[in-house]
């Protein structure tokens, strides 16, 4: 009927409710259960599984590994320089090796501390530092040790035993 009226929406009934009905049905199924198979997803770790080809989620080797971790957190330096001092019998012959150790390297100030056992092995060395400063940079790269810096024996401490009173200056204070 062409009369120019608007058409008046006839409301659902019958078998237009059903499908109506059944459709919402099964888009909220569908919708629980993509909502299920996230939740399946994340306990087994996200759904990601691993294929045939190479990706980032592949093991690695363990020297792979940390060279990876020392290129990432920027520890190439002192990385290298702890290498040496597991090498420091090859790089300063097993004689020097035996009386003097390598403590501590300070990367701002770029240099190496030694401890020597002896005043005398500490004199020889620092007779030494410069060419092994020379040595160590052409291991190391150049510029990575600036200087060495060499200390004798400590002294032992001075110990009080255990039942020492506060503020007394020893043995000589009780006599008067």
């Amino acid at each position: 009927m062409s009369d120019g009226s608007p058409e008046k929406e006839t409301p659902a009934r019958g078998v237009d409710l059903a499908r109506v009905a059944l459709r919402a049905a099964r888009e909220q199924a569908r919708a629980r259960g993509a909502e299920a198979q996230q939740r399946r997803q994340a306990r087994r770790g996200g759904g990601l599984r691993s294929g045939a080809r190479r990706d980032g989620r592949d093991p690695l080797p363990l020297g792979a590994a940390v060279s990876r971790l020392i290129a990432e957190r920027g520890w190439e330096t002192p990385a290298a320089v702890g290498g040496v001092m597991g090498r420091w019998p090859q790089l300063v012959g097993p004689q020097v090796a035996q009386h003097c150790e390598p403590q501590h390297y300070d990367e701002e100030e770029r240099t190496l501390l030694v401890r020597c056992d002896s005043t005398a092995w500490a004199t020889q060395l620092r007779l030494l530092a410069p060419r092994l400063v020379a040595r160590l940079n052409e291991d190391l790269g150049h510029g990575t040790v600036k200087a060495i810096k060499v200390r004798g024996p400590e002294a032992p401490r001075k110990g009080y035993g255990p039942l020492r009173a506060p503020g007394s200056r020893g043995p000589g204070d009780t006599y008067g």
